[in-house]
């Protein structure tokens, strides 16, 4: 019998980095940068939702992204999320 460990923090924080870095293009892994100073648009918050719900199951309102987070305040508020 085996069991399914837990995604780490780690591994949480970087599949959302990878998610938000593959939808925004590069440049987006700038400390710092913001959805929209990375010219994030709606399809953009779409994608973005979608793949955080796909990969991570946890439901991200694209709401979220139009409130202008930058990379570390999205993955902090997913964390919150999962850790409930």
């Amino acid at each position: 019998m085996t069991t399914q460990q837990q995604p780490t923090t780690p591994d949480i924080a970087q599949r959302i980095s990878a998610i938000w870095t593959d939808v925004l293009g590069p440049g987006s892994d700038r400390t710092g940068a913001t959805f929209f100073e990375l010219d994030g648009q709606s399809i953009a918050a779409v994608r973005i939702a979608a793949a955080v719900e796909e990969q991570l199951g946890v439901t991200l309102d694209i709401g979220d992204l139009f409130e202008d987070p930058d990379l570390e305040t999205l993955t902090r508020d997913i964390l919150a999320r999962i850790q409930g």
